[in-house]
């Protein structure tokens, strides 16, 4: 073969296709963005960086990581883009430059108590599959060991139109689920107190149902009271038997009840289909409230919590079920697995082996494949995503993370930066919005917007190197090599909290007096045991106030000022210098504008083309009717309260003619952990993870307690930031309470008067208790992870 010789001595110039290497932003004004126009290079590692609501997720999530998708869904026919969620094109004037973004974000995985570990990543689907082609004895399809499949059989006459004739045959069908009958593949049940859903010694009219929604007269109470089944006004524990079972447990019966068709159920089944089946988590407070008291969750005798009937657990493979498999640590099956020498599945294993390596890669390996997916943290949720992009060929896309090191120990952040570089390696572009200096220091290129918070921030203060960053005199780059140094004095504590025996998921018995009226600092790689220990021996309630990781969930309509409980002194407020109902302050109540029905804007749906939203000109998006404007609070109407600060409206509400004590008390706390900048009236649907995290804490701060249990309260939380927490810490602790705060972040460590420190590792590696003691104590002793990477932070 001959080569055609080269005549030029010059390198060709770069063909044209090589020249598209910078994604551009021009004019961003998605939320708080002020006409932001930046150039990130592509196949690169960019960290964006700012204080909490500066608008970091604004410009990443919102501008670029939206258009990409909303640019892919039109590619899409109509047809097909009526299935998908309906896209509004960002606040920007240009965006160049795009490439196929794949976003890995902080929100959690669906709570739904029927979702484990194995569901959200596909292991399970393939277990099922290996088990339904080699499990001995072989019981069925891969349904068969799902315990999402109810095992059903059923038979009757079918009718058809064959050859101009009508014809009738008899089929019969049968599936075998493998759903535990008694649970329905929920691994608990639950037992309903009698005691709390009614008083016996009352009649229906007299209210005996005390259910949340079930009194004073609504329709949920008329429907029992005029059902016609029982003497509404007779005490219930005069009820016969048959009047007692038509109560609580009669099967679904229509009927007409005020002329109106009605579906009359007993309260039980009622009860249970309207609040029960729902996640705990998701319920209004004083629904969660009713639960928590009326409602006991035991394991399911009949499939010890595994979730699947028999027959699923009967069949097995080298002496395992499917049901051992689920509740092995994940770097155990991945070693079982990796045993398995089958030609004939040799495709499905190989599949099964990369995706539980992936696990412990990530540092998952601790997880088992039945936990419920809405037990794992902000962090581990996120990781978890990550799972299915690790071992992907694709190349020259966008990836897209927020806050990938959230729940991470100093000793995992490394094992997280190697992943990003890796991701970056081969050729893609990595965009990640993250506050911990590890991970800057290892950006290709770093985007730091501010100045401050919400209508202060915005902007872009800095765009360069890290270097760059570290001399460009922006809060970030100012803080970037802050070191909290180690106390030289502690609190001495004023008492301890024991505990004996310890054994919540992976702990192995430990026994520890965790001191009190001091700030005691919990920490541990991650799996390690940390919040088994806190939330699993402190049980909130009396005097105990327990802030997890939980996210706020809330609407268009839900604000910080509703959120908190702030509204409720304003409105009334309002209501007595005016002499009128509270009722008329509410935009989701009396008061709301009758066009828009209080939203401030109308939403007109455009079928699979972006909806559009435009602000009522009725109200001009105040939310409220006219009539309600012209009553004032010392001289401002309520919309325009709900137009102000945090830090305003402590001032208006602190002294003078509006002087509201409670709502000024609220107010305090909300300054107190930093969100002097938020707007009373913004919804929390704007609000970044940081900024929900701590609402969520000035929320708590109000409740009495003499314990506060904190879950990483410094997640999503700047540098600058952490040392107001620290501040708020201390004025808690000065205030005489315990605080016991489970955390990753030297800085918090730091500044402890007592560590606790688990480990060594995770999983079945941990759960044991490895340090107690002081900080000072820990880092001389460097005998721990925990202790040596402290001691790397606070230096010589």
């Amino acid at each position: 073969m001959s080569m055609a010789p080269r005549t030029d001595t010059q390198s060709p110039a770069p063909h044209v296709a090589d020249s598209h290497d910078l994604i551009r932003v021009h004019g961003a004004r998605e939320n708080n963005l002020k006409d932001v126009s930046i150039e990130i290079p592509k196949r690169r590692l960019t960290v964006f960086t700012g204080v909490s609501g500066s608008g970091k997720s604004s410009l990443v999530f919102d501008t670029i990581a939206a258009e990409s998708q909303r640019l892919i869904n039109e590619t899409y026919s109509a047809f097909v883009q009526g299935f998908m969620p309906t896209l509004a094109r960002p606040e920007v004037d240009v965006l160049d430059g795009l490439t196929t973004v794949i976003t890995v974000d902080q929100q959690r995985l669906g709570a739904d108590p029927r979702s484990t570990v194995g569901t959200a990543t596909d292991a399970n689907a393939m277990l099922r599959i290996l088990f339904s082609r080699l499990g001995k004895p072989h019981i069925g399809s891969p349904k068969a060991f799902s315990f999402n499949v109810a095992s059903i059989s059923g038979a009757g006459a079918v009718t058809m139109e064959r050859g101009g004739q009508t014809v009738k045959e008899r089929r019969s069908f049968s599936i075998t689920g493998g759903m535990c009958p008694r649970c329905e593949g929920r691994g608990s049940v639950s037992d309903l107190d009698l005691t709390q859903l009614y008083d016996e010694s009352k009649s229906l009219s007299e209210g005996a149902i005390t259910v949340p929604g079930y009194t004073g007269g609504g329709w949920n109470s008329r429907l029992y009271s005029e059902s016609g089944f029982f003497d509404p006004d007779k005490p219930i524990r005069k009820f016969t038997k048959k009047e007692l079972h038509d109560f609580l447990r009669r099967e679904p019966t229509r009927m007409k009840i005020a002329g109106i068709n009605m579906t009359y159920e007993g309260l039980i089944p009622r009860i249970q289909r309207s609040m029960l089946a729902k996640d705990r988590e998701g319920m209004q407070p004083h629904i969660r409230e009713f639960v928590d008291r009326a409602v006991t969750f035991t394991i399911c005798p009949e499939c010890d919590g595994t979730r699947l009937n028999e027959g699923a657990r009967s069949s097995k493979i080298k002496r395992i079920s499917i049901a051992d498999a689920c509740a092995m640590q994940i770097s155990d099956l991945a070693e079982w697995v990796r045993g398995l020498d089958e030609p004939s599945v040799a495709p499905l294993l190989t599949a099964l082996q990369q995706t539980l390596d992936s696990f412990v890669e990530i540092g998952l390996g601790y997880l088992s494949l039945d936990r419920p997916s809405g037990t794992l943290s902000g962090g581990e949720a996120q990781r978890v995503k990550m799972i299915r992009h690790l071992g992907s060929s694709l190349t020259d896309v966008t990836y897209v993370f927020d806050e990938p090191t959230i729940g991470l120990h100093p000793h995992d952040i490394q094992r997280m930066n190697d992943l990003l570089l890796r991701l970056r390696d081969k050729g893609n572009t990595v965009l990640v919005v993250e506050h911990k200096p590890e991970t800057i220091a290892i950006a290709d290129h770093v985007v730091d917007l501010g100045p401050g918070a919400g209508t202060a921030g915005g902007t872009v203060c800095f765009e360069g190197t890290v270097e760059g960053l570290r001399t460009g005199g922006t809060i970030t780059g100012r803080h970037f090599d802050d070191r909290a140094a180690v106390k030289e004095t502690v609190r001495k504590p004023t008492g301890t909290l024991e505990i004996r025996g310890a054994r919540t998921h992976n702990l192995q018995g430990v026994d520890v007096d965790i001191p009190l009226g001091v700030l005691a600092v919990v920490t541990g790689v991650a799996g390690s045991g940390k919040s088994s220990l806190v939330h699993g021996s402190i049980p909130a309630g009396e005097g105990v106030v327990s802030v997890d990781q939980a996210a706020i969930r809330g609407s268009r309509r839900s604000n910080p000022a509703t959120y908190t409980g702030l509204l409720d002194p304003i409105r009334k407020a309002f209501a007595k210098v005016n002499g009128v109902k509270p009722a008329l302050f509410s935009a989701n109540s009396e008061g709301a504008c009758p066009t828009c029905n209080g939203a401030g804007v109308i939403y007109t749906d455009l079928a699979m083309m972006a909806g559009v939203a435009t602000t009522c000109e009725e109200c001009e998006g105040k939310r409220f009717q006219a009539s309600v404007l012209d009553y004032h609070l010392g001289g401002r109407d309520i919309s325009e309260v709900l137009a102000m600060s945090v830090t305003e409206a402590e001032e208006f509400f602190g002294a003078g003619e509006a002087a509201t004590p409670a709502a000024h008390r609220i107010l305090t706390r909300l300054a107190d952990v930093g969100l002097g900048y938020l707007t009373l009236g913004q919804p929390l649907t704007t609000l970044s993870g940081g900024e929900r995290q701590r609402l969520k804490l000035a929320t708590h701060m109000a409740e009495k307690g003499g314990v506060y249990v904190l879950d990483e309260p410094t997640a999503g939380l700047h540098l600058a930031d952490v040392e107001q927490l620290l501040g708020l810490l201390d004025r808690l602790v000065d205030a005489g309470k315990s605080v016991i705060v489970v955390e990753h972040h030297q800085a918090v460590m730091a500044h402890a008067d007592w560590i606790i420190d688990l480990g060594p590792g995770a999983g079945h590696d941990g759960g044991r208790l490895v340090f107690e003691g002081t900080p000072a104590d820990l880092v001389a002793a460097r005998s721990t992870l925990t202790g040596e990477h402290l001691a790397t932070y606070v230096g010589p």
